[in-house]
């Protein structure tokens, strides 16, 4: 059991004849994914890996052949968000963009798409999805996690892979990690992905990876306060980080006296949640 992506997932390409989608979608292949098809308009009727996976020029006739249910972005910012509209509105049930630089104006129109249809956005912005020993989709190394039933979810990529390996390192596995990304609009935010732990079999309990800004961590809390179970330990990164100075993501800035670290720590803490200094202790805080 897992979440949004398992063995039985199959997945497109979108971007998948350039440098990154290419090295990418050898990368989920040899991890075992079921890479089926890849997307990119004019390069219709290619091959790629040797001779293995279908090029075609549209996400709804890639889908139609080959049964597609999930993609993977790998395109230029200022295309992703039709990338995403196509994958939409092919049906495809989870898109994940791994896209970074993605213009908020883009994402506000793509959110208030998104919003009123069954598929499942996650990102821009973000590493994607590792459901271990099943299905990768993304950009998570697949070697830094075993399976296991500590569920993750994160805003950054970086932040992801040292807890992940320091899970490992315990012996302690996942069953799946979710990054959302860290833009100020994205289509999957920590309530999503809770709810979704909340109700999985295999997770036990969560690690949660969040960061200066916005507000998702408070609301998080009160949602682990008010409908949660399982045990959750948590890090929020950028607790030195000075007010109006923008930290790695487009989203993690403080502003407008809020966004701030020890606000979020608080409101975790007070929700009965184990929040960690260092990323390095969550292992031993979730015993």
């Amino acid at each position: 059991m897992s979440i949004l992506v398992n063995k039985d997932t199959r997945l497109l390409v979108q971007g998948i004849t350039g440098n990154e989608g290419l090295f990418h979608t050898q990368q989920m292949v040899s991890y075992g994914t079921n890479v089926v098809a890849g997307v990119t308009p004019g390069k219709g009727g290619e091959w790629v890996m040797d001779g293995k996976v279908p090029v075609f020029d549209s996400v709804k006739i890639a889908a139609e052949a080959t049964g597609a249910n999930a993609s993977v972005i790998f395109v230029p910012a200022r295309f992703a968000a039709d990338a995403i509209f196509e994958a939409a509105d092919a049906g495809l049930e989870l898109i994940v963009c791994i896209t970074e630089g993605v213009p908020v104006k883009d994402m506000m129109r793509v959110r208030a798409y998104i919003d009123q249809i069954e598929t499942r956005l996650l990102g821009p912005n973000c590493p994607g999805i590792l459901t271990p020993g099943e299905s990768k989709v993304g950009i998570i190394p697949g070697n830094i996690a075993i399976p296991g039933n500590v569920g993750a979810v994160s805003r950054s990529g970086t932040l992801t892979y040292e807890v992940l390996y320091a899970l490992k390192q315990k012996n302690m596995g996942a069953s799946t990690c979710v990054g959302i990304g860290g833009d100020p609009v994205n289509g999957t935010n920590f309530i999503d992905v809770l709810s979704m732990f909340e109700e999985d079999p295999a997770t036990d309990k969560v690690v949660m990876l969040g960061e200066i800004g916005g507000t998702d961590e408070e609301k998080a809390a009160e949602f682990i306060a008010t409908k949660m179970t399982k045990p959750v330990a948590a890090f929020i990164a950028g607790q030195t980080a000075p007010p109006g100075k923008r930290m790695g993501h487009a989203g993690a800035i403080i502003q407008s006296g809020s966004g701030a670290a020890a606000d979020k720590i608080k409101a975790l803490e007070e929700a009965g949640v184990r929040v960690a200094k260092h990323p390095e202790e969550l292992p031993d805080m979730l015993g």
